[in-house]
């Protein structure tokens, strides 16, 4: 309910703006956090403030070393960006600080809908919500007669066409890169065929299922029309492959729907024929086969309180009301005071209003995503059987826990 409400929240949220002011800060700001536009923005506004240095570390690695960089003392960094996944890793490595104090000191500016609260402390400040969901070519659907797919059904429906036409051989689109990316598009899946992913009440797996066999097989099926490198593919290669027009329909992140036909290099056709619709159902179910998210920021555990009050100060100053320009307010559905929807958020809007399953914040989720990421490779490539896959995936998440204390 809480990422629905803080949609809801920012889309309608139409108060007046404050005034422009300028940022000072009177230490160090170092931030490390994913590449798409919309994390830039936010990037390029904290380098905005001036007295100290403000750093940024924009990659798509940023998960592999936001820990290590949070973990020395004092740390290299000084601010992560996380969604509601990433910072359950920082917050289970006890490097993230609570950060009460400084919202009543720095935070009046932010809404209430942006304070990310684990039991009484707030941890994180959202300032956009993400979903996956359907992008895919009208001009392509309309040559092969098809209408907008609105299961995974349909869209293999809608790939045979295509390809049957000789338009496209490989025209679905996946970010099925093993690790990461390729879990995500199970817990995905694995939603939508009605899946939990642990037992009731506890840490322990529930994914070698009817639900996890029955989600396997249709990524497996659509990775049928993939190309055939698809296990390499991350959402930098797999919008690449859609921008050049060798794909015609894909499951995509929200935060990269105003890239789509902006991005130079982008064909013509692309720009003409791009089109967004929601996420899709699977297997006759009700609930989308994605999940709903957050991005916000959080502040270092193991640096000075001055360098905790200039990144306080910068990032707050990076999400204030005036960074909703006509350059900025396109590349994201901003939790921010002030924010009016674009059609680029349409996707993510109709996520949040069909009951998108919010991504799980446990504290053990992330061992499994890991497993996941880790397992699921050899099925996708035909070695293994699902059952054999998802027996590994629970016996890697098994082994896991236990040495993290969920699990005896």
């Amino acid at each position: 309910m809480f990422l629905k409400k803080v949609v809801t929240a920012g889309a309608l949220s139409l108060m007046a703006t404050t005034s422009a002011m300028a940022c000072e800060i009177g230490a160090r700001v170092s931030i490390v956090g994913n590449e798409f536009a919309a994390i830039q923005a936010v990037g390029a506004g904290a380098q905005e403030c001036t007295g100290a240095s403000v750093e940024t570390n924009l990659t798509s690695e940023h998960q592999t070393i936001n820990v290590a960089g949070l973990s020395g003392n004092p740390s290299e960094y000084t601010s992560a960006i996380v969604a509601n996944s990433s910072i359950v890793a920082l917050m289970n490595e006890d490097v993230i600080r609570p950060l009460n104090d400084l919202v009543a000191k720095h935070g009046a500016g932010l809404q209430k809908s942006q304070l990310i609260k684990i039991g009484d402390d707030v941890m994180a400040v959202a300032f956009m919500a993400n979903a996956q969901h359907l992008m895919y070519r009208k001009d392509i659907l309309e040559q092969v007669g098809a209408g907008v797919p609105t299961t995974y059904e349909e869209m293999l429906d809608v790939a045979e066409k295509i390809r049957a036409a000789g338009i496209m051989p490989n025209p679905v689109g996946g970010a099925y890169k093993a690790g990461w990316n390729l879990g995500q598009e199970f817990n995905n899946m694995f939603l939508g065929y009605g899946g939990s992913h642990f037992k009731a009440g506890s840490a322990e797996p529930n994914v070698n299922s009817d639900a996890g066999v029955k989600a396997l097989n249709m990524m497996k099926s659509l990775s049928d029309y993939m190309n055939p490198d698809f296990l390499t593919h991350d959402s930098n290669v797999t919008n690449a492959e859609y921008r050049a027009g060798n794909v015609a329909i894909m499951n995509m992140w929200g935060s990269r729907a105003s890239q789509q036909t902006t991005t130079e290099g982008v064909i013509d056709a692309v720009k003409s024929g791009h089109a967004i619709a929601g996420p899709l159902t699977v297997g006759g179910g009700s609930s989308p086969a994605s999940t709903l998210w957050w991005d916000g920021w959080t502040i270092g555990k193991n640096i000075s309180d001055a360098e905790a009050e200039a990144t306080f100060i910068a990032m707050t100053h990076a999400i204030r009301p005036e960074m909703l320009t006509d350059d900025t307010s396109h590349l994201a559905v901003w939790l921010i005071d002030g924010y009016q929807p674009t059609t680029d958020a349409a996707g993510v809007f109709a996520a949040a209003q069909a009951g998108t399953t919010p991504y799980p914040m446990l504290p053990y989720m992330g061992l499994l995503h890991s497993a996941l990421g880790n397992e699921l490779a050899d099925f996708m490539q035909g070695k293994e059987s699902a059952e054999q896959a998802l027996a590994d995936v629970e016996a890697a998440y098994r082994a896991a826990a236990i040495e993290k204390g969920f699990l005896q």
